[in-house]
């Protein structure tokens, strides 16, 4: 695939502070690709500085092998070929619909432009809403048209920002799902930053997590769940617990619900404490297993029912039964352990984030996150 962009150990300042340290990625064209992280943790700068809205204090940002930025030049974003749809749409008010998508296009006839416009409202599910102004829509379809406009243009690359933080849980998940299939009918490059690793997870093909201004990990959205590069994004993405365990071999663990072997082998020495992610697909029902669990709390979720799970030996774990399997609080279940991918972090020597094996994706090699302090589990 032809490489787009391409981001080398790129820095920047926010407020007098380095935001973003020593960010390197790659983007293919055609790919979608996300920034996940928490409030803080750098990922408007980098899109900021990707658009030309921020200058660099270091390293190099190449669109189509062309340096657009580094440290002593910004090439204007209007030169960029970039597009942007922001999470309050951005629409003018006292333009309709028609006028809100084609307001990007220049040096085409009027024949040409109706044309385009009309083949984005029909991509954007909005034909027949050329008429309307932005106040008579909803806020789904608000977004469609910011998308459209964004589109329109032809631009090399869409810059997403949060797009979907104002709409309702419902209607986010499934315009997410619209977009991303919108973007690869067009064979659009895009890259969408978001706190939610739902619509990361929804839209991206690569999913990269900050914290603290770095990219701890840049990977498919399965490796980020299953195969974690360090403890932070263990704990941020997705569900589970931390079970205390000891290395026996480099490839085995005990834990107090047994033996877990793992399909790689890690570097620390036998007897090395350990915490052993396990998420709740891992600890599946068994009602004739010899593992009993006492239920403390639940929580329904349709087709599922999410358990709380005390072991006897205290400590606690995830678990996800058919819904038609309603125990009640206080009463033991019988559980086994089915983690395929077993990931441990050490906890002797404090730093698990960088004893932990490296599990990276495709990009080139990242600077190592900061040490995490030991953290309570995401339930």
């Amino acid at each position: 695939m032809n490489e787009l962009l391409t981001l080398n150990e790129i820095e920047c300042e926010y407020d007098g502070r380095l935001a973003v340290c020593g960010l390197s990625l790659r983007v293919n064209q055609g790919e979608t690709v996300c920034l996940l992280g928490p409030s803080g943790c750098g990922k408007t700068t980098v899109l900021r500085a990707i658009a030309g809205f921020h200058p660099l204090r270091g390293g190099e940002i190449r669109i189509h092998g062309t340096t657009v930025s580094d440290r002593n030049y910004t090439l204007p974003p209007e030169r960029r070929r970039l597009g942007m749809v922001f999470q309050d749409h951005a629409l003018f008010p006292h333009l309709n619909v028609e006028n809100n998508v084609g307001f990007g296009l220049r040096g085409i006839s009027r024949t040409q432009k109706q044309a385009v416009v009309g083949n984005m409202l029909d991509l954007t599910g909005l034909a027949g809403l050329g008429d309307r102004y932005p106040h008579e829509l909803s806020g789904g379809q608000q977004q469609r048209v910011a998308l459209a406009r964004a589109l329109a243009p032809e631009p090399d690359l869409i810059l997403l920002d949060e797009p979907f933080s104002n709409l309702d849980i419902e209607l986010r998940e499934r315009l997410s799902g619209e977009v991303r299939e919108i973007l690869k009918r067009r064979g659009t490059t895009a890259i969408l930053v978001t706190h939610d690793q739902h619509e990361a997870f929804a839209l991206g093909d690569t999913v990269g997590v900050m914290h603290e201004g770095r990219l701890l990990q840049w990977d498919t959205p399965y490796n980020l769940y299953h195969e974690p590069g360090n403890r932070f994004v263990a704990d941020f993405i997705g569900q589970g617990v931390f079970l205390r365990g000891t290395l026996l071999t480099p490839d085995t663990v005990e834990t107090e619900i047994g033996m877990h072997r793992s399909k790689r082998a890690y570097p620390w020495e036998r007897g090395t404490r350990v915490e052993v992610l396990l998420r709740p697909d891992d600890i599946v029902p068994d009602p004739a297993g010899p593992l009993q669990a006492e239920i403390l709390q639940k929580a329904f979720r349709g087709a599922e029912i999410l358990y709380t799970l005390r072991l006897r030996g205290g400590g606690r774990v995830l678990s996800l039964f058919p819904s038609h399997a309603d125990h009640a609080i206080g009463e033991r279940v019988g559980i086994r352990v089915q983690a395929d991918h077993l990931v441990a972090f050490a906890l002797d020597g404090g730093d698990s984030s960088r004893d932990a094996p490296a599990f990276f994706g495709h990009a080139s090699p990242l600077p190592d996150g900061p040490g995490e302090p030991q953290g309570v589990s995401r339930y």
